[in-house]
């Protein structure tokens, strides 16, 4: 196995981030991500203060199965929904230059949180979601039990935007969401990871692959590119 590769295997394994650029034919983004299970404030402050990005959780197709998470894009297109309030029809998404579809499912807060955006309640928000799915999916329980197990933890909007993976995984899409979970998966761990794209410093632009490379090298993170991951999982 490729020894990079095996370096970011190792970090999730230990909670500690990677650095994932997607493609020079995608988003050319880097995303910094944690296995969400581990996240705590510090992983909330290193990804708001260093990537200046959206901070996102990114779950797998199995995860959103589990709890019925509907895809926004497919709730804010119902024809009960756009009669009733018409300014969704007016702005369906239909223009990404980088995809068919968006992989954004709704936002959450814990509900212990209080505003939800600080970075303790975030890091709770992500690590309760992520071992109330590992805890659910272990026990077999799923359907109306599983989301109920949801409700009573957490509530809708909230400050952690979820994404999620498109059924079929890397094989129907290759996006940032997808290859987060794809990391995961391949480190033996619930599909369930926290993260942010990583800006230039002035915010006008991604930064670039070669900076972020240098950055993760200065900082001992392991760096992979999307291909090296599709690779590795399909070995």
């Amino acid at each position: 196995m490729d020894e990079q590769v095996e370096a970011a295997i190792l970090a999730f394994q230990n909670g500690m981030p990677v650095c994932l650029f997607d493609s020079e034919k995608r988003e050319g983004e880097t995303d910094l991500l944690f296995p969400a299970q581990s996240a705590v404030p510090a992983t909330m402050r290193q990804l708001r203060m260093d990537c200046g990005g959206l901070l996102f959780l990114a779950i797998g197709h199995e995860i959103g199965e589990l709890f019925s998470l509907p895809f926004l894009q497919d709730l804010h297109t119902q024809q009960a929904l756009t009669e009733q309030f018409p300014v969704l029809s007016h702005l369906v998404t239909n223009d990404l230059r980088y995809d068919a579809r968006s992989a954004f499912t709704l936002s959450l807060n814990h509900r212990e949180t209080y505003t939800g955006i600080t970075d303790h309640d975030r890091a709770l928000t992500t690590r309760r979601f992520a071992l109330l799915s590992a805890e659910l999916t272990e026990a077999g329980i799923s359907g109306n039990e599983a989301q109920t197990a949801l409700g009573l933890e957490f509530r809708t909007p909230g400050h952690i935007p979820v994404c999620r993976e498109t059924e079929g995984g890397l094989n129907r899409r290759q996006g940032h969401t997808e290859l987060a979970v794809g990391l995961a998966r391949l480190a033996g761990m619930t599909p369930v990871v926290i993260g942010a794209e990583m800006l230039q410093s002035d915010g006008d632009y991604a930064l670039s692959v070669d900076d972020a490379r240098k950055w993760a090298g200065e900082r001992g993170i392991p760096f992979l590119e999307g291909a090296q991951l599709i690779d590795a999982l399909n070995s």
